[in-house]
């Protein structure tokens, strides 16, 4: 029993001593206001994130956010958790191109109501190396299904097909 215990004990050393774990994430802040209403919106948005990189190509990880969205007088709460794999298909020195594919789960809540929010997606994406510890990331774009159902109420559906820049989130990465 000793043996297979310091069997064990070696080979989770030995794995977190070449452990290229990341860490990182992004934060953003959005401000609208419609001129024909006077109605103004504000939402704050902030997401961690911490992956390990299992080899060259893969890399696995999650992504836990909270966004907080005032719209005139109604104020929301979104919880966000989204574990991924991740694929780098082209390694150009600095500069590798990526795709994540994951799941998400939302939980939105607005003033007394609440939904719950599945989706499955793939995100392309860019990071560049800026040094052997920092990586600027941009996902741009996103394959993918969602659904989300308040209660008493029937589903919503919706896919998201593209590369546009209406869907592009960037962020920092520090390589531990």
């Amino acid at each position: 029993m000793k043996k297979i215990m310091m069997t064990l004990v070696a080979i989770a050393m030995a794995t977190t001593m070449n452990a290229q774990w990341y860490v990182g994430g992004a934060v953003g802040y959005n401000y609208a206001k419609d001129k024909n209403t006077d109605v103004t919106s504000n939402t704050f948005r902030i997401i961690p994130e911490v992956g390990y990189n299992l080899n060259e190509k893969w890399a696995v990880g999650v992504k836990v956010g909270y966004a907080y969205t005032k719209i005139a007088d109604e104020k929301a709460h979104e919880f966000t958790v989204n574990p991924y794999a991740r694929y780098t298909f082209v390694k150009l020195n600095k500069v590798n191109f990526f795709a994540d594919g994951g799941f998400e789960y939302n939980y939105v809540k607005v003033d007394g109501e609440s939904a719950n929010g599945f989706g499955l997606n793939i995100k392309p994406g860019v990071s560049v190396n800026l040094n052997d510890k920092v990586s600027f990331v941009a996902h741009i774009g996103e394959f993918g299904w969602a659904s989300a159902k308040a209660k008493n109420a029937k589903s919503v559906q919706s896919v998201a097909l593209g590369l546009d820049l209406t869907a592009v989130d960037f962020g920092l990465y520090f390589n531990l």
